[in-house]
């Protein structure tokens, strides 16, 4: 999907919106959006965008009106504030100068709407519709999780309160009132011709829970967080494989994969390698559901770890220098020369090896591979069906494709049979997956 290109202060990379029917001049105009979209459908390309519902910028006019007093109810002021923390760090409360104070679960320049607000609810079906009509074919909702708040307010009660996933529950996330929303923008998406889908980003505590977001009547899909966070494990991943099936199934949705994101590190650095990172990619292409692929995952880009200081922009960093999120969001090195002149993040010169330019064509690259799985994996079909296999590696099948990985790190003899279609590496070898093509699958 795009991350947000609205008008925006950018005091949160454009997740602080300012007025969500525009383009900020940073990227272009609205012109240009309607000429990418229409672009980008003459290629086969569908095109999904960010909505960023729980909060706008303090820049919107409508908090700018609540500063001056004026309808105060489409967002969330109260006299005292209560214990909760903000996920950027600090008390998740704001006081303006006449004493009240105003929510904010992100950065202070992020207040959050009052979904309670039947004119803030209006306004965002009305924003949907502008895309739509725009032309774009979907949302990927952000914090999709968090817009309805607790009746009341509770107080959670400690500090250092959980970060968006977790099984201890907070009471700002995860309340049964976000699925009413959902359900009314499902609405407005159906009522459009062709395919248009809503993808929650949804950090909920279980399973379970994550797949009350894509019931029949509600969203499409949820990026499924349980996955990405997974270690390097084949038991644990075959856990979460098929609780992530299971679920899904329950309620009839399709469920997703993903190994990074522009929130999280980048896999290559979370797994420890790049052999791990290849083979985690041909697991997950394999597996039946919706893979969302990261930019700059298709060439193995690593998390940058040493920016200077005086660079970094992540307000997630007051919280925790090193749980900030420049690092994953680093520029493409498109050519060997790194291909621009200005990037608003320095891009390693050793990424020059890594350039779309330095990987093209090269047999072996790991832009290759993707491209290679991702031809590939158009043609599968059928249940994922599990096969013995020894301990730390994982063997599956789906119809006549065998997925075989080693997760161990020593080489591992599969006698899988057939026609080998792809590999991360020798067949085999440590941290390494393969695919094979068979006619009948012991």
């Amino acid at each position: 999907w795009l991350t947000p290109f609205y008008t925006s202060p950018m005091a949160d990379f454009g997740y602080d919106v300012a007025d969500y029917r525009d383009v900020d001049p940073l990227f272009g105009s609205l012109a240009d959006a309607k000429a990418l979209i229409d672009e980008a459908h003459g290629h086969g390309l569908r095109v999904i965008v960010d909505v960023v519902p729980n909060h706008s910028s303090s820049a919107h006019p409508w908090f700018q009106a609540a500063l001056r007093g004026e309808r105060r109810d489409r967002y969330i002021f109260r006299d005292e504030p209560n214990d909760w923390e903000s996920i950027f760090g600090g008390p998740a409360w704001t006081q303006v100068e006449d004493g009240q104070w105003y929510l904010h679960l992100f950065d202070p320049a992020q207040p959050d709407l009052n979904w309670d607000s039947e004119e803030v609810r209006g306004e965002f079906e009305s924003i949907l519709r502008f895309w739509l009509d725009l032309g774009v074919d979907g949302f990927r909702v952000d914090v999709a999780h968090g817009m309805v708040k607790p009746r009341g307010l509770p107080d959670v009660g400690h500090p250092d309160q959980t970060r968006m996933i977790g099984r201890e529950p907070v009471p700002y996330f995860d309340n049964d009132g976000v699925h009413e929303i959902h359900r009314a923008w499902r609405r407005v998406l159906d009522s459009y011709p062709g395919e248009r889908i809503g993808v929650a980003e949804a950090w909920a505590p279980t399973a379970e829970r994550l797949a009350m977001y894509v019931r029949p009547d509600e969203l499409h899909q949820a990026f499924n967080f349980h996955y990405l966070f997974t270690p390097w494990d084949a038991a644990e991943l075959r856990t979460v494989i098929d609780s992530s099936l299971a679920t899904a199934a329950s309620v009839g949705a399709p469920t997703t994969w993903v190994l990074s994101n522009h929130d999280v590190k980048r896999h290559v650095t979370r797994y420890g390698s790049l052999a791990r990172a290849r083979a985690a990619a041909l697991l997950t292409l394999a597996l039946p559901g919706s893979a969302y692929v990261y930019q700059g995952e298709e060439l193995g880009l690593p998390e940058v770890l040493d920016l200077p200081e005086e660079v970094c922009q992540d307000p997630q960093r007051l919280r925790d220098p090193d749980s900030g999120r420049d690092g994953c969001r680093v520029p493409l090195p498109w050519t060997r020369d790194l291909g621009w002149r200005d990037p608003w993040l320095p891009i390693p010169a050793a990424w020059a090896g890594l350039s779309v330019q330095a990987q093209d064509g090269v047999p072996g690259s790991t832009l290759e591979l993707y491209r290679a799985a991702l031809r590939l994996r158009r043609s599968f079909d059928g249940d994922l069906v599990w096969h013995d296999s020894p301990e730390g590696t994982l063997v599956f099948s789906r119809g006549d494709l065998l997925c075989t990985v080693n997760l161990t790190g020593a080489p591992v003899d599969f006698a899988a049979g057939g026609e080998l279609l792809l590999a991360s590496d020798v067949p085999g070898a440590a941290d390494s997956a393969a695919w094979w093509k068979v006619k009948c699958v012991p």
